[in-house]
């Protein structure tokens, strides 16, 4: 096979954005084929990519539930095999909230693809999450979408999967408030809540971390700067261990009481010193996209 083939398989739970991740890639121009079977991987690489007419090396594959569960046990062996042939294969999954995956299929009244023969909803999600534990542990890059648009996920495609170089690390910073949850996507995870808040600020307090008077606030504060210091130096220390060992995507969580002031502004910052060193680094703020979000009619 080729040494530019590049296969993205995307898996995930149902109602969780797969076909959005796959009209994405399709418009980026890979060959996209939904819910394949995992036996069938191999023999669809290996007709594409040495097809006489034209060689397509840009695929995407969707692998869900549907496969048998024999397949599904195969494919860490399947994956391993076709990295060892120069495929350049990364495993994207996508998972949400049980309550937002009711939401969805109650908004648009589709049937859970698991959920025949008289079984409620809720357990037909339980028992999809069960099956697909084997491709979560594989997956190279886990995207939480219950509080992600279709657009942010197909950023997201866009910024962090289709534009990733080979043997190149992806690092995305996140800002997020404790009390709206924790990233499940988060490879690591820092709490500002211990540092001042400008929260109790009254002039501050209906701004952001991207604002110039918030950050004054914040860097003029003794534990803030150590907290930067130390981050940044785990960070640096850590992330080359992270490239050396072939992994391509890391996810750090930033977090604060409300995600809006401390994560923000110490995302920015962090981001901004690793770049020197070190790309890509992208950053996302959870809790100013969700409210830019509501706000939007």
């Amino acid at each position: 096979m080729s040494e530019e083939t590049r296969l993205i398989i995307v898996s995930g739970l149902s109602g969780s954005g797969k076909s959005v991740a796959l009209h994405v890639l399709e418009d980026l121009g890979y060959y996209c084929i939904d819910n394949l079977p995992v036996a069938l991987l191999k023999s669809l690489l290996q007709e594409l990519t040495n097809a006489e007419d034209q060689s397509i090396t840009r695929i995407a594959v969707s692998v869900d539930a549907r496969n048998p569960h024999h397949d599904i046990d195969s494919l860490p062996e399947v994956i391993a095999e076709l990295r060892s042939n120069s495929v350049r294969t990364d495993v994207l999954f996508l998972q949400t909230s049980d309550d937002v995956l009711l939401t969805r299929y109650s908004e648009s009244r589709r049937r859970h693809p698991l959920a025949g023969h008289g079984k409620e909803l809720r357990t037909a999600i339980t028992h999809e999450r069960e099956l697909l534990g084997q491709i979560i542990n594989l997956a190279d890059l886990i995207i939480d979408t219950t509080k992600s648009s279709v657009y942010e996920l197909g950023n997201t495609i866009r910024e962090r999967v289709d534009r990733r170089h080979s043997n190149v690390l992806s690092v995305l910073i996140e800002s997020f408030g404790f009390k709206h949850g924790i990233p499940a996507d988060a490879d690591f995870v820092f709490d500002l809540r211990c540092l001042p808040n400008p929260y109790w600020q009254p002039e501050l307090r209906p701004l952001t971390g991207l604002d110039q008077p918030v950050a004054e606030f914040l860097d003029a504060d003794e534990l803030f700067a150590q907290m930067y210091d130390d981050i940044l130096a785990f960070l640096t220390r850590w992330i080359p261990r992270y490239v050396s060992f072939d992994r391509g995507y890391l996810t750090v969580a930033i977090g604060c009481t409300g995600g809006q002031h401390r994560s923000v502004h110490m995302t920015e910052k962090l981001a901004s010193a690793l770049k020197k060193t070190h790309d890509p680094v992208l950053t996302r703020h959870s809790e100013l996209i969700s409210q830019t979000a509501e706000a939007t009619p």
